[in-house]
């Protein structure tokens, strides 16, 4: 759940890290603090020293020390608020370098030396975002710090709490700015749901998608091939492959149709979208050694589409028309923000646009709202909607009125699919407002994952057109929507899902066939048990090795693989096989059973094409 959807915790989670500057500040006088901000489960803090000091996690014991002495202390949150002059005089005694830059920033908001401020540091102004009359301060204690809340009324309300990380940041996100140590902690409001957390965290520990892709061999990161750049393995690659075949057949079977663009554009493709003025500086530039185009590697499909709709006249008859593609995009992601699958710099998305009527939109977001609900049925994660919307700041293209009957119209959507869902300001896309899918996993932990966005604003900035009925010229409405979103991140979060045991459908290695002995008969017998599974089109191993009988079903259990068969005298006698069944697949109580060879490749080859949960044997 995030944070701001329950205000009590928020402010428990955001006193939290007052808590913590403050006792850090009992320890190391003459710190310096960045920013704050309450994340989920938790908070930071950043902090800097002037010297060579350095936190580690060997500090925590004696930081959560001296927090618990001021939760003891039952001191006051208490609220005042300095003028802008004040405040600059206020962080300039005290040394607070980075609070007085954000506090300049603030005062010149406006003009041309502002430098926008994040969401994160927006959180340290009170009253509005930007009060250009006075500054909001918080005081807990001898601590001070300038914060717009809100806060519990005490520290002695305060009473379940841990730190869990210590990180490099460089401040406000630039590597040419000073390196800060960043304090990771979390915050509940009773123990009983901290002692779960951090169970949880334990239990996250191994099924981290990183240790279980080399465990699994998945995927791997070269220093060569760059950060960010994941190289998927055969096992991999099969995962891969499978999660979005599932998220293209169910479009596919709607009239979708696939299309291919390049991964590289002129940048005033990017222009027009307004891409570029929005995002210019995440994208990575290529230099052409025959022309003079500035071009980029593609960020995203969207602009490309548009193109392909725009390449000769459309009728009204044409419509609307649904494109599909799988494809990479390229983002210049911050190195300190990757992680694993997580975050990366190229990400492929299971990306559709349709291009329709106005009055077609309830019918095409009806459709993609139940294929996203087939879907993560299909992969057993429990969905809820957050209906994203845009804020009333500059950062958004298109009229207010525009806008205000796009959001409308997907509401109405969801309301009229009956789906769980929140309304959020500030989280739409610049071009329109979004369905945002957010998929809670095994171990109770919500994801952002697919997305439907209407768009009224690209369809005009490229001046699409149709002809209707009437024979006039009207603009169509695109449609965007990602089942999957990156494939790279739904990974990161299905292979913790499923702690890399992954259902028949979506095993990288389905059966793998084991030998007793190396001799002729047992070798022909399960080479032709591998012809018939490969037949089927079912993905199947060997190993017919001379190790252990025992060693080889330790490997296969290793791997996760859904089906293990040994073959031996018997099962060439009988023409029948014993699989052993993977633990979480067999149905309550089942126990392994002898059937017929053939009996059992078909068996399997169902559950992979119904992609069934659990065996069907």
């Amino acid at each position: 759940m995030n944070n701001k959807e329950n205000p009590e915790l928020y402010a428990l989670r955001h006193s939290t890290a007052h808590l913590l500057a403050a006792a850090l500040k009992n320890i190391w006088p003459n710190i310096v603090f960045g920013i704050g901000p309450v994340i989920e489960n938790g908070f930071y803090y950043d902090v800097y020293f002037d010297d060579d000091t350095k936190i580690t996690e060997d500090d925590f014991s004696r930081i959560e020390s001296e927090m618990n002495k001021l939760v003891k202390a039952d001191l006051a949150y208490e609220q005042y608020f300095l003028s802008l002059k004040d405040a600059e005089k206020w962080a300039e005694t005290t040394n607070q370098r980075f609070k007085l830059e954000l506090i300049k920033d603030l005062k010149n908001f406006g003009t041309t030396e502002f430098k926008k401020l994040t969401s994160s540091e927006i959180e340290t102004f009170a009253e509005t975002d930007f009060n250009l009359e006075r500054i909001s301060f918080y005081r807990c204690g001898d601590f001070e710090d300038l914060c717009r809340g809100p806060h519990v009324r005490k520290t002695s309300e305060i009473t379940a709490f841990k730190l869990t990380k210590v990180s490099g940041a460089y401040w406000r996100g630039d590597i040419n700015n000073p390196q800060m140590q960043r304090i990771y902690g979390v915050s509940f409001s009773n123990k009983s749901d901290l002692q779960n957390y951090l169970k949880m965290i334990e239990e996250s520990k191994l099924r981290d998608h990183r240790k279980l892709g080399v465990e699994l061999d998945l995927f791997v990161f070269s220093d060569l091939v760059g950060s960010g750049l994941p190289l998927f393995t055969p096992r991999g690659t099969v995962l891969r492959e499978e999660v979005s075949k599932l998220s293209n057949d169910l479009r596919l079977r709607n009239n979708y149709q696939k299309v291919s663009i390049p991964h590289i554009t002129k940048k005033d493709l990017y222009e027009t979208s307004g891409h570029w003025a929005k995002f210019g500086e995440e994208l990575f530039l290529v230099k052409s050694q025959e022309t003079s185009d500035q071009l980029v590697l593609k960020p995203m499909n969207c602009p490309h589409h548009t193109q392909i709709f725009d390449s000769k006249p459309r009728s009204y008859k044409d419509l609307p028309l649904r494109y599909l593609e799988t494809t990479t995009v390229y983002r210049d992601e911050k190195s300190g923000e990757l992680g694993g699958l997580n975050r990366v710099r190229s990400i492929t998305q299971d990306d559709s646009h349709v291009f329709c009527r106005q009055d077609a939109i309830d019918q095409e977001i009806d459709f993609l709202l139940s294929c996203a609900k087939k879907l993560y049925d299909t992969v057993d994660m429990k969905l809820r909607i957050r209906l994203s919307y845009r804020d009333e700041s500059d950062n958004y293209l298109g009229s207010k009125e525009l806008w205000d009957v796009s959001q409308k119209q997907l509401k109405q959507a969801v309301v009229n699919n009956s789906l769980d869902f929140i309304e959020q300001d500030g989280e739409a896309a610049f071009y329109g407002p979004k369905i945002d899918f957010m998929a809670t996993d095994a171990l109770g932990r919500e994801h952002q994952v697919a997305t439907i966005q209407l768009d009224f604003v690209q369809p005009e900035r490229f001046n699409l057109k149709f002809t209707n009925e009437k024979g006039e010229s009207e603009r169509p409405v695109m449609i965007h929507s990602a089942l999957l979103g990156s494939i790279e991140r739904f990974l990161s979060v299905y292979i913790e899902h499923t702690a890399g045991k992954f259902p028949v459908w979506s095993a990288p290695e389905q059966i793998r066939i084991m030998t007793i002995n190396q001799e002729k008969e047992t070798l022909d017998f399960a080479n032709s048990l591998m012809s018939q599974a490969f037949d089927l089109g079912l993905r199947v191993s060997a190993d017919f090795d001379s190790e252990s009988v025992s060693k080889k079903i330790r490997k296969s259990q290793m791997l996760k693989i859904p089906y293990s068969i040994v073959i031996g005298d018997k099962e060439i006698t009988s023409g029948k096989v014993q699989p052993r069944i993977r633990e979480d697949l067999k149905n309550d109580n089942q126990k392994d059973i002898l059937l017929p060879a053939e009996d059992f490749l078909k068996a399997v080859k169902t559950e992979a094409e119904q992609r069934l949960k659990l065996t069907s044997l």
